[in-house]
């Protein structure tokens, strides 16, 4: 048994088998399209990264069973799904559900759910990519009848699976924007009224009670929005809400990617610590994000991009989660990377033709066995 749990978020993206994904990657292999098609944008600027294991259907169990064999090697032993309710059903279900569950040795890295609940528009289209992303396809705040359904559906599919991911044999399960879950309950009581139910629900259906962590953002540590939300949830709402942990989802959330990743790291820092000395009641579990270039999403070049996040500097980065954790013996052993294969945010551990296995062999020599 490891020491720490390594947790590598997951875009299920990665597949044509979902029929609505062909609204945004029309080929149908999903998001690969956008990384396989993509183009010089200026003289100095070429993103033509390809993948070692190609462009694979990870809703495939077979192809799964190869990439938890790799995660576990490696010392990454939890993946965060990114999951989705739009339209009043699931999103980009198939990844988890046909891909991961199917697989045969699904018990050698656990899993748990981070429900994506942010709008969502054409970012995920090229052709789309000049309108900034401005047009909400589907909306991802949800009402209380929604709410219910989705507490149902996440307790009756996953809580119960034997690999779904536990602390203290309560189902970990996050939730990415505050705003918006508030939006669809009718204001922040109203969601910590929902939140209160869902404990009820998962108590009533035998665990020993939920383990609920929120996304944090913001630059001063203590912002708990969500994606692209003006105003955000108070301190008090927060704490109402009764969120066991909180972690983050991307370094782009709380500081400027658009630099050397050493510098980016020390922001890093003063983050752990103002979450630290802001939030005492709450557990904190620690990130590192790979870097951060979404060029490959879009037709004009974005000259916004982490640089020098080669595998060695990203080791730093995982140092000082370690280091937080280490200083903090108290609390479950848990850091969150972004991520497992976020191509076209270029923040993933998957290997390529430009650094190989290097992000992997980075987080076995810090966190595995």
């Amino acid at each position: 048994m490891q020491k720490y749990d390594v947790a590598a978020y997951i875009w299920p993206a990665y597949t044509g088998d979902e029929p609505r994904s062909r609204m945004f990657w029309g080929e149908g292999i999903g998001e690969w399209q956008s990384v396989k098609n993509s183009a010089r944008k200026t003289p100095d600027y070429f993103w033509n990264r390809k993948p070692l294991w190609g462009y694979v259907n990870e809703a495939d169990p077979y192809v799964m069973e190869s990439q938890i064999s790799c995660a576990h090697d490696y010392g990454v032993n939890v993946f965060i799904y990114d999951w989705y309710w739009y339209d009043r059903r699931p999103f980009l279900e198939q990844c988890l559900d046909n891909g991961y569950l199917r697989a045969k040795n699904n018990d050698l890295v656990k899993f748990f759910l981070m429900w994506a609940n942010h709008d969502a528009n054409h970012v995920w289209n090229i052709n789309q990519s000049d309108s900034n992303g401005s047009t909400v396809i589907w909306e991802g705040s949800q009402p209380r009848p929604e709410f219910e359904k989705i507490v149902h559906r996440v307790i009756d599919m996953y809580f119960s699976h034997p690999s779904y991911y536990k602390i203290d044999g309560k189902p970990v399960f996050m939730i990415y924007d505050l705003v918006n879950l508030a939006k669809g309950l009718g204001g922040a009581d109203e969601a910590a009224f929902a939140l209160d139910w869902f404990r009820n629900e998962v108590v009533k259906a035998g665990f020993p009670g939920l383990h609920l962590m929120a996304a944090a953002w913001g630059m001063n540590g203590t912002n708990l929005s969500g994606v692209d939300s003006n105003g955000g949830i108070t301190k008090a709402q927060f704490e109402r809400m009764g969120f066991d942990s909180t972690t983050h989802y991307q370094f782009a959330h709380f500081t400027n990617m658009n630099r050397d990743y050493l510098e980016i790291l020390e922001d890093v820092k003063k983050q752990y610590e103002l979450i630290d000395s802001g939030y005492k009641k709450n557990i904190y579990f620690p990130h590192v994000s790979i870097g951060w270039d979404n060029n490959p999403r879009f037709r004009k070049y974005i000259p916004y991009s982490a640089r020098n996040n080669t595998p060695e500097n990203f080791e730093k980065g995982l140092l000082l989660a370690k280091d937080y954790l280490d200083r903090h013996p108290d609390q479950h052993k848990l850091v969150t990377l972004n991520s497992w294969n976020e191509w076209t945010e270029t923040s993933y551990l998957e290997p390529d033709d430009l650094h190989g296995y290097g992000y992997l062999e980075a987080v076995k020599r810090v966190f595995g066995k």
